[in-house]
């Protein structure tokens, strides 16, 4: 097993999503003075690699609780995106080809990772309208390395609005995408905090020779 972690770390000052709440890890107790240590954390439900649920954007959206941990193991592949360019529209053509039956989650690597925490940040690639609902009615939940699926900034969220609104999940801010196969499946674990909520940072893990196993299992 090949596991490949996906995930920003959490920490003083990281970037938001702009407006959002900043982020504080910080001492509550030290061996100093108390013997033992205690930090606290403090940040919004989207900081850092998070998992947005459908309550984030629509009045009446499942809430992370209503996820059973049996569905946040997801069969993923990756959609290479990254001529896309700044602000550009990624059209539903990114979307692979013959898509096997049992994917049910698309990972668009845009290359945006690298402008992490720069003035470019703001500037991604966004899911054009048509092609969120294009992976919403093949019930693919979708991960981007960058602020979000929609223009930061923009007028409106729709490709939220598609995905979110079929009951599907959205996951963002993740990293380390040129360590995965681009021609084939991997299981992808997203694993957030269990709170109640619209969203919450989340640990997301990608088993890369999954897809190798059950290639030749299939033989």
């Amino acid at each position: 097993m090949t596991l490949l972690d996906l995930t920003r770390r959490v920490e003083t000052g990281m970037p938001t999503y702009p407006g959002d709440p900043p982020v504080a890890v910080e001492s509550h107790a030290d061996f100093e003075a108390d013997g033992y240590r205690v930090s606290r954390l403090e940040l919004g439900t989207h900081a850092g690699t998070h998992v947005d649920a459908p309550a984030h954007t629509e009045p009446d959206g499942a809430t992370l609780d209503d996820f059973p941990v049996e569905e946040l193991r997801f069969t993923a592949r990756v959609a290479d995106c990254r001529d896309a360019g700044p602000r550009g529209r990624i059209g539903p053509d990114a979307i692979p080809e013959h898509l096997e039956p049992r994917v049910d989650f698309l990972v668009f690597r845009t290359g945006w990772e690298d402008e992490w925490g720069t003035e470019h940040m703001p500037d991604h690639p966004a899911l054009a309208p048509e092609t969120a609902r294009a992976c919403a009615e093949r019930g693919l939940s979708v991960g981007v390395d960058a602020l979000s699926p929609d223009p930061t900034g923009g007028d409106g969220v729709p490709a939220h609005h598609a995905i979110l609104g079929a009951g599907l999940l959205v996951v963002e801010n993740l990293r380390g995408l040129d360590a995965l196969p681009t021609d084939r499946t991997f299981d992808l674990y997203v694993m957030p905090l269990r709170v109640d909520a619209d969203g919450a940072p989340a640990r997301v893990v990608a088993d890369a020779e999954t897809g190798l196993i059950r290639r030749r299992d299939e033989r």
